[in-house]
């Protein structure tokens, strides 16, 4: 491989990423006094007649968009030993890959974010031209004069004019990110491929999460407790695996996006929100959904729990609202209650307001990883297979030690414990609960916080009670 320091009037500075097919650099114009960045063809594709093709006619594709949304291309060449490259804009903000390396953005943040890219999506789709490929390291931020990011679409290197995709049988794009038509044979795309894609970017910058394959995905909410309905559903109809019933077309995706991230924004004047503590990565979108549920059923008082009879020394037992559920807690845990139900729906269960309650010890620090609290939330279903629905939950910011069966007098289950939650000690367990012998169809969904002394998850499942 032979070592470049300059090609033509562009002086190397550094590399800045590449791929399977060409190199990027950052380089130095000394003639305009300026930094672009130069894509260079991969010496053993040099040989390649279909690759050199392919490499220049994403130069082509994204001199053609001529959108100020979308990298631009400002000079093309030759190196002496006859591979390609082209010169282009350089955006010295990163990728909104690099804004996920602390975790989920604000949520008004991703939208906006999300509802760009989907504009300069549609400025492609304007100019004849499919990406097929958009997700957060193609998509780059340019710092601008007023301080303010541009928002750039880049990398056209699977991108198709509009009138080849409708036949094309190949399967291109990344996985998470492509839609069904993109990885079925036969099926031909259009433009609603890159309102897949352009759905899922915004899933990962919400949740933290790549999604889960087409027709798989576990609803945002389910990862991001605070993301508010309207939002859910943008993201989960642009995800349609039926291409007819995403949204019609970039721009509306776009529009729907910017009136919910508006809508998001506090008010002018109000105080900014809290800098995250220094030396701790913030990681929004892990909240558990737990007490989330709680707060949808509409009861949202705080009372102090009293010892009950029947507690045992250092106890005490909680009842939700309705009287049908309860539980015995360490007493240090029951400072604070809420009991007035939750919904199912959280979980991906069927909808409704069932018995429910929760108890810790600051029940306003439930949702951050990183704070020390000590509680319990219970929840009865009586619809919908709760065992799958809590096998399928994932706490970014914990790492999973794995599950194991648990059997009592009353229940049996599986149960999954996550512990280091926030980059602390403090441990998370899920469990899915039935009836010991599987007579009767009440389910009950725990979740529990803990930090540090014994492990009480046992003797809290075996002191439930569901009556009624």
């Amino acid at each position: 491989m032979h070592s470049l320091e300059r090609i033509d009037r562009y002086r190397l500075e550094r590399r800045l990423g590449g791929g399977a097919f060409g190199t990027v650099w950052l380089a130095h114009d000394d003639d305009l006094e300026a930094l672009v960045a130069v894509k260079v063809l991969a010496e053993n594709w040099a040989h390649r007649l279909d690759v050199r093709e392919r490499f220049l006619s994403e130069a082509r594709l994204l001199r053609r968009a001529a959108s100020s949304r979308v990298v631009q291309v400002y000079d093309i060449g030759e190196l002496p030993d006859g591979r390609p490259y082209f010169v282009m804009q350089y955006a010295d903000g990163g990728t909104l890959a690099d804004r996920l390396a602390d975790g989920p953005l604000p949520v008004p943040d991703a939208l906006r974010l999300t509802a760009s890219a989907a504009r300069a999506a549609a400025a492609l789709h304007d100019a004849g031209i499919v990406h097929r490929d958009i997700k957060p390291s193609n998509v780059l931020l340019r710092s601008m004069p007023d301080g303010s990011a541009r928002l750039l679409l880049a990398d056209l290197g699977l991108a198709k004019s509009l009138a080849q995709a409708s036949g094309l049988t190949m399967a291109a794009g990344s996985a998470g990110y492509a839609p069904p038509e993109q990885t079925e044979p036969g099926s031909g795309i259009d433009a609603r491929a890159d309102v897949y894609s352009l759905g899922a970017l915004g899933y990962h910058l919400v949740t933290g999460t790549v999604p889960a394959p087409p027709g798989k995905v576990l609803p945002p909410d389910r990862l991001r407790p605070d993301l508010p309905p309207e939002a859910r559903e943008a993201l989960l109809r642009a995800m349609e695996p039926d291409r007819e019933r995403r949204w019609p077309t970039a721009d509306a995706f776009a529009g729907a996006l910017e009136q919910l991230a508006a809508d998001g924004e506090p008010p002018p004047g109000a105080p900014a929100p809290p800098a995250p503590a220094a030396g701790r990565r913030r990681r929004r979108g892990t909240l558990l959904l737990a007490l989330a549920a709680v707060a949808v059923a509409g009861g949202t008082a705080l009372a102090t729990t009293l010892l009950l009879d029947g507690s045992g020394p250092g106890e005490t037992t909680v009842k939700d609202a309705t009287g049908r559920v309860q539980a015995t807690v360490p007493a240090a845990w029951g400072r604070q209650l809420r009991d007035a139900g939750w919904d199912p729906k959280a979980l991906g269960l069927p909808d409704g307001q069932e018995p429910g309650l929760a108890v810790a010890d600051d029940l306003a620090d439930w949702t951050d990883l990183g704070a020390r609290v000590n509680g319990a939330f219970i929840g009865v279903s009586e619809h919908g297979d709760l065992t799958a629905e809590v096998g399928a939950l994932t706490h970014t910011g914990c790492h999973y030690q794995g599950g194991r069966d648990y059997r009592g007098g009353t229940w049996q289950g599986r149960i999954r414990t996550w512990n280091d939650c926030g980059g602390d000690k403090g441990s998370l367990t899920e469990a899915a609960l039935t009836p010991t012998g599987g007579n009767g169809r009440t389910q009950v969904y725990v979740q529990l916080r803990q930090n540090g002394g014994d492990d009480r998850t046992d003797p809290i499942l075996n002191s439930i009670r569901v009556t009624g």
